[in-house]
């Protein structure tokens, strides 16, 4: 049975204080094109030299080629010197500070320790190795490494899906790097994307390099296929990256590009032995221990 609304009942809806009816300035609306423009601005295109890098960072590599540990590299070097360029007047122009790196005994066992010849030539004396038992070890000192503002970043590298890298421990190290300061770039070496408060992730493989104009048989510039699967601040996207005359450089991929899983399926036989000596080990390790 439906009861009709009585008169004095419509009145007390009309008159009733809700916010729509509320005075006030009006609310522009926005149009289809000033919503774009700012979603836009939001999850602008990531690129080399940004001022707003995160302090937490994952790649996800393979354990077979060093590319995990050479792109750490070279992002760690891009963000310093951006650091070192910034309008701080307490920024260092040649920050001298140590570089925390640490793994554990599986990473070490898959990859090998770092090379400090193979390291570039700035950060040769630079490094602390630390390397942990478990992973629980590492993830302790990866978070008091976080901890420490006399330290200019810090590397990481954790093999596998560990138990003990769930969200808590991750989120644990995103706080300690936002509030100390200090960035993380920690390489999951052979594992899954499992959730995770990084703030960037990476999946990256080896590039084929550019041959030298002086020496078409040497190897080239470290380079890399670099897929951006998540950022708080930018959009995804995927990248060839190089590094080369002590700066990283981008070209972007197009968007319908197969995924980074398939990219060999792309190297032709002529170019597929260019990508070994290539896979980063310049910054990384030129012959891991």
């Amino acid at each position: 049975m439906t009861y009709p609304v009585l008169p004095s009942g419509a009145k007390a809806l009309r008159d009733f204080p809700v916010s729509s009816h509320a005075k006030g300035p009006a609310v522009p609306r926005l149009s289809a094109n000033d919503i774009a423009a700012i979603s836009k601005a939001r999850e602008g295109r990531w690129q080399p030299g940004l001022a707003d890098q995160p302090l937490h960072s994952e790649i996800f590599a393979s354990a077979s080629d060093a590319s995990g540990a050479g792109l750490a590299l070279a992002l760690a070097r891009d963000a310093l010197e951006v650091a070192g360029q910034g309008d701080d007047p307490l920024a260092e122009a040649d920050d001298r500070r140590q570089v925390l790196w640490v793994q554990d005994t599986r990473a070490v066992r898959l990859g090998g320790r770092p090379y400090i010849h193979g390291l570039p030539p700035d950060l040769r004396e630079r490094v602390i190795h630390v390397e942990a038992a478990k992973p629980e070890d590492a993830l302790f000192a990866l978070e008091e490494g976080l901890r420490c503002r006399d330290l200019a970043c810090v590397i990481g590298e954790i093999a596998g899906n560990p138990r003990a890298l769930d969200f808590t421990a991750s989120r644990r190290l995103s706080l300690a790097a936002e509030k100390h300061g200090v960035a993380l770039w920690l390489v999951r070496l052979e594992a899954e994307a499992d959730l995770s408060s990084a703030r960037m992730r990476w999946r990256v493989q080896p590039a084929a390099s550019t041959s030298p104009r002086l020496n078409a048989d040497a190897p080239g510039a470290p380079a890399w296929q670099a897929d951006l699967f998540r950022a708080r601040s930018h959009a995804p996207g995927q990248w060839t990256l190089s590094h080369d005359k002590g700066r990283l450089s981008t070209k972007d991929r197009p968007r319908a590009a197969k995924p980074i899983g398939s990219a060999f399926s792309a190297i032709t036989p002529h170019s597929r032995h260019l990508v070994r000596p290539t896979v980063g080990r310049s910054l990384a390790a030129v012959a891991r221990a």
